[in-house]
């Protein structure tokens, strides 16, 4: 079962950068056939100079510090964005759990209030996952808040940072009314803290792109070597380098091209952050602390 499993991923095409990269690693095929037919009826003619290129120490040492630097310096941009993704859901989790319970409401209409703050929980993790996309917010928070409210947040400069001055603004309000201790709002206002750090860390990660000088010069010394391979394994191999410079094409181009989906990792790819379904648990979580005193509530009176 494993065994079928491991091949099954390995011939798996969504997710992976075969499809991507299979128009480079065709053009470069055929370039190493060119060379191949023309080193067929014209031996004498070869740049053994550049083939030698691809033997190079230097060289190759450089191409491989530059993909391991590309790769390594992608994988800690989505790993960054997971974390800051999770430190979203944690702050989410915990101070929708405190304004349910540390917030003291007598009245109905009170309590409605409270329980829409609550929710523009929900709204915030929808709203910086929408930013993030740079696509429109009222989308998926029509039936979180109001037409007044989505078109207050759609003028806003910062839509996720528009709804946590909305929270805390709420909070503020309940502290001077006293149906809040001032402990359980320091520790609100640390979580809700928390979510602009996370918030930022995302920002950080969008708006800091790998210096365009590497990816530049990654790709010339990608070309360089593809370019200088078939000139050296012609002599050695003949028609088989068609082949060769094809394999050693996909592996160079798929290391480089894993680097580029992962590097921002918001979006909508299969490669990207399930930030979707991170998403949808975040309304559930957020939708089970309301219930959960609501319920209570009616358990006791009953």
């Amino acid at each position: 079962m494993m065994t079928l499993q491991w091949f099954d991923l390995a011939f798996k095409l969504k997710g992976s950068v075969a499809p991507l990269i299979l128009p480079r690693v065709l053009i470069f095929s055929g370039f190493a056939f060119t060379v191949s037919l023309l080193h067929y009826y014209e031996p004498q003619v070869s740049l053994k100079v550049l083939g030698d290129l691809t033997n190079n120490v230097v060289f190759n040492l450089v191409l491989g510090l530059l993909l391991v630097f590309r790769t390594n310096t992608a994988y800690d941009r989505y790993w960054e964005g997971r974390k800051a993704w999770g430190t979203l859901v944690v702050n989410i989790r915990n101070l929708s759990r405190l304004m349910q319970f540390a917030i003291n409401v007598s009245e109905a209409e009170e309590q409605q209030q409270k329980e829409q703050s609550i929710k523009l929980l929900t709204a915030f993790a929808i709203a910086t996952k929408r930013y993030l996309r740079d696509e429109a917010i009222e989308q998926n928070l029509d039936q979180i808040l109001s037409k007044n409210e989505i078109t207050k947040l759609q003028n806003a400069k910062h839509r996720p940072l528009e709804l946590t001055l909305w929270l805390g603004d709420y909070l503020q309000k309940q502290v001077q009314k006293n149906c809040i201790d001032t402990n359980y709002f320091v520790a609100m206002n640390n979580h809700l803290n928390a979510l602009v750090e996370g918030l930022t860390s995302c920002e950080r990660i969008i708006k800091t792109p790998l210096p365009i000088a590497y990816r530049i010069y990654l790709k010339r010394l990608i070309l360089i070597y593809c370019i200088g391979l078939p000139f050296h394994l012609v002599i050695e191999i003949g028609w088989l380098a068609v082949i060769a410079v094809g394999l050693i094409s996909f592996i160079l181009l798929g290391v480089e091209q894993i680097g580029n989906e992962i590097e921002n990792p918001f979006g909508h790819d299969a490669n990207d952050l399930p930030i979707d379904a991170i998403c949808e648990n975040v309304m559930a979580n957020v939708e089970q602390a309301i219930a959960y005193h609501n319920g209570y509530g009616c358990s006791q009176s009953c």
